[in-house]
């Protein structure tokens, strides 16, 4: 027996469970709660971080989906935080949080319950961000009354009885860089609503700022109400101040019963509302015929249209294009050609003027027509011109010339008023024959 009771006091001591404390959150509100050494009655603490939390949904291995637990080291404490959402109002939650003595491991074990109460969430959100606090620091009940009373007495009056913090989170967490010293802070983001309008004063400040939406951060920015936030200890981006609600009666908003009952009606419409898939074979199919009908038959016909037009203005118009110029050079281009088409002249001397002639016959062109290149004595430049060999004074020249000697191979023409020197055609040439025997005949 003695030593059953033994067992029994062991075991209270390893595994000690606490009275359970009750605590309420509300919808819409910021929930926060410290977990620290005093709730498992233990007094004092030896060694650094010497108790570690694990906080839990009773016979669940996890917290809420709204609910974040994290432990400071700054002031070796747990901290649970979180805003409650419409979906958990009315709702009771039990959590089990087991506490580690490092030193000698004991354990003790404690049961938080909690209830979630309805309330309408505040349509009229500011959010900022505070770049010198980490999201500890927003744990501290002075910090976040020093933070409600500069919009309650400057910033936004009308909000003096119902403002509240209705989020919280760490910069880092919600997508921010850790600073490049471990000395600087993470930075906090935090919204504060209420039910009351935006004060002119709050609609002045967003003006100011909205110029800088586009940039990520501006820490260097500075604004009006600068001092009044310095002064106190916050040190805003300004990038990141926003106005967040609707501008609506506040007797309206108070209604929160029929609100509730509205907030039913509509959830009902929506289950009812829910998009249903279709069969496969109800998917309606494409038509490819009817696209490349339209995408090729319209293009061809006003290419059609096109063409015909064109057609029309070359081929019936053509008759009215007239050309002066044109005709006159087609007109006189081929007297040349007439000329060198003539007939020969009659076979007087076959023996003398046989292979003449048959020079003649070969090249047309060459027995008819000389083109010849005379030289200016007065101004020396080159001037050609085509002579006929049927003009009686170029074959008088050329017999003349040929009875010359060879070393005056240019006879006189009369160019003009000058005397023209020109070179005369060269002598034709007479190659024989070669025979079957390779003779020359």
């Amino acid at each position: 027996m003695k030593f059953l009771s033994f067992i029994v006091s062991v075991l209270a001591l390893i595994y000690n469970e606490v009275e359970a404390i009750k605590l309420q959150a509300n919808v819409g509100e910021l929930f926060t709660y410290k977990i620290e050494p005093q709730l498992f009655n233990w007094t004092h603490q030896v060694i650094s971080q010497q108790f570690r939390y694990r906080p839990t949904l009773r016979s669940y291995p996890d917290l809420p989906s709204w609910m974040r637990y994290m432990y400071s080291h700054e002031y070796h404490a747990g901290f649970l935080y979180g805003t409650p959402p419409e979906s958990a109002a009315g709702k009771d939650l039990s959590l089990d949080v087991v506490a580690l003595n490092r030193q000698n491991y004991e354990t003790r074990n404690v049961v938080v319950s909690m209830f979630v109460a309805r309330k309408f969430p505040t349509p009229n959100v500011v959010q900022m961000k505070i770049n010198n606090l980490n999201w500890v620091h927003l744990m501290d009940p002075g910090r976040v009354e020093n933070l409600r009373n500069i919009f309650r007495n400057d910033l936004w009056p009308n909000s003096r009885e119902d403002l509240s913090v209705v989020f919280m989170e760490s910069a880092v967490n919600m997508g921010g860089r850790l600073p490049l010293r471990p000395q600087q802070r993470e930075g906090v983001i935090v919204h504060v609503g209420s039910f009351a309008q935006f004060s002119p004063r709050l609609m002045e400040l967003q003006e100011e700022v909205r110029p800088l939406y586009k940039l990520p951060s501006c820490t260097y920015k500075r604004t009006s109400v600068q001092k009044i936030f310095e002064n106190v200890g916050f040190k805003l981006d300004w990038c990141a101040f926003r106005m967040v609600g609707m501008e609506s009666p506040t007797e309206i908003l108070f209604h929160s019963g029929k609100q509730s009952e509205q907030q039913v009606t509509e959830d009902q419409r929506q289950q009812e509302d829910r998009w249903i898939g279709i069969a496969r074979e109800d998917v309606p199919v494409r038509n490819y015929i009817d696209e490349f009908a339209f995408a090729f038959a319209i293009p061809g016909m006003i290419f059609a249209i096109l063409i015909g037009m064109l057609s029309a203005v070359l081929c019936f118009q053509h008759n009215k294009f007239s050309d002066p110029h044109s005709e006159f050079f087609f007109a006189n281009i081929f007297h040349i050609c007439e000329e060198s088409c003539a007939p020969s002249a009659s076979n007087d001397s076959e023996a003398d003027d046989g292979s003449e002639s048959s020079s003649n016959s070969d090249y047309p062109m060459a027995s008819t027509v000389q083109m010849v290149q005379c030289s200016d004595t007065k101004s020396n430049q080159p001037i050609t011109t085509l002579k006929s060999l049927k003009d009686p004074n170029f074959l008088l020249d050329n017999i003349s010339m040929r009875s010359q000697s060879p070393n005056n191979s240019f006879y006189q023409l009369d160019c003009g008023n000058s005397s023209i020197y020109a070179r005369p055609k060269p002598p034709p040439y007479k190659g024989g024959t070669l025979g079957r025997n390779g003779v020359d005949i």
